[in-house]
């Protein structure tokens, strides 16, 4: 049981999750389930989710894809046991491996190409820009106090083996920088969707996969709508994000 004064219990795919989240502190939100339903993953792959917050985006892919070993890296203690909990809570323990732990300092926490593949929902907020959130625990999840694009891109590039691939989310915004601080690093963008609300909105998220080592050819996927219209109800491709 959980105190409910201080957390919410909360469940994905019709019970089959179950991810308790800190009341007023950080919670997941639509980047988490776009993430983990963008990325494809092969059999027995070694995955890290790097700045893993609650374990949302590690519970999803280990509920799809049963045969991945995945590891979740968050600098902040409470979120880290928190994720503890919640893989404690699926009864996933040999499966998923929470560590708290600095991305900025990665070669201290994980070996060099080690991982078949990567998922990262980072802070993406400049510092000072957007919203600032009163919760300690939401404004460095959220900004980039911590994380910013290139250290999340060079800490990627360290723990992928070659020809391992990455999958990020970022305000569309952000595209260009996203692209630059890849390339640089070596992870050649391979996927790329943007994310709409509704049709004839601007574009607010990208999702983006890139390849350690890969060679020049990027796919532009078809635009994803997560509202069939304005105010109106989830496109059939959002709930399909959420179907077990």
């Amino acid at each position: 049981m959980v105190a409910q004064d201080k957390y919410t219990d909360d469940t994905l795919f019709n019970g089959r999750i179950r991810c308790v989240q800190h009341r007023k502190g950080y919670r997941f939100s639509l980047d988490a389930i776009l993430l983990g339903n963008f990325i494809s993953l092969r059999a027995d792959e070694k995955i890290l989710d790097l700045g893993c917050g609650s374990g949302i985006v590690s519970l999803i892919l280990a509920y799809r894809y049963p045969s991945c070993q995945i590891t979740g890296l968050e600098i902040q203690a409470d979120l880290a046991l928190l994720a503890q909990k919640n893989v404690a809570a699926n009864d996933w323990q040999e499966r998923i491996a929470i560590l708290q732990g600095d991305l900025r300092q990665i070669e201290k926490q994980l070996p060099a190409g080690r991982y078949d593949c990567l998922v990262s929902n980072p802070p993406y907020r400049k510092t000072g820009s957007g919203r600032v959130n009163i919760e300690t625990e939401q404004f460095l999840a959220r900004h980039e106090k911590m994380a910013d694009v290139e250290s999340v891109v060079k800490a990627a590039a360290w723990s992928l083996k070659n020809k391992g691939r990455a999958a990020f989310i970022y305000p569309a915004v952000r595209t260009a920088t996203v692209f630059y601080e890849m390339k640089k690093q070596g992870l050649e963008p391979k996927r790329m969707q943007t994310v709409y609300s509704y049709p004839g909105s601007p574009a607010t998220l990208v999702l983006v996969e890139a390849v350690k080592g890969g060679g020049e050819e990027l796919e532009i996927m078809a635009p994803f709508y997560v509202y069939q219209e304005q105010e109106g109800n989830y496109s059939p491709e959002m709930e399909a994000c959420y179907k077990p």
